[in-house]
């Protein structure tokens, strides 16, 4: 199953109040599972249960562009490679990783992405100027959400 597949049936359970699902095609099983905080919890044969986040609709009166960035010319758009919960700093009592302005180089630490209580640093891929920080510290990300915008320096 791809992502586009697995957000499908994330849509149709919200929609239809489905509490789980469990899912075989072409020698691949997937089951996923609503919990009480809305949460989504994912089952893949071999693998174990993984919290895949919450199922999140934009608001009706919401704008299109807060939920797609727009792609400028020289600006690099750094998503998330996973779901998880995006924090600024190593640790709550620590300076941010990056901040509006800061210069990163390839391979600095742009954030961390928490994801089944693992901590996945975010490395820059580029050199620039963080121009943009398009989440909140804590905010739960999805697959290939926009995080921040680097402009090419």
């Amino acid at each position: 199953m791809n992502i586009k597949e697995i957000k499908e049936l994330l849509e149709l359970m919200a929609e239809h109040n489905v509490g789980e699902i469990e899912i075989e095609k072409d020698n691949a099983k997937i089951k996923l599972r609503k919990m009480a905080n809305g949460g989504i919890v994912m089952q893949s044969a071999p693998q174990v249960m993984a919290p895949i986040g919450t199922v999140m609709h934009a608001p009706a009166n919401a704008p299109a562009a807060a939920t797609q960035p727009v792609a400028e010319e020289g600006v690099t758009i750094v998503r998330s490679p996973m779901v998880g919960t995006f924090y600024a700093a190593p640790a709550p009592d620590q300076p941010s990783y990056v901040s509006v302005g800061k210069e990163v180089k390839d391979g600095d630490v742009l954030c961390i992405i928490e994801a089944m209580k693992l901590m996945n640093e975010i490395k820059s891929e580029l050199g620039g100027t963080v121009i943009e920080i398009l989440v909140q510290n804590g905010q739960t990300v999805e697959y290939d959400q926009p995080i921040l915008k680097i402009k090419k320096g």
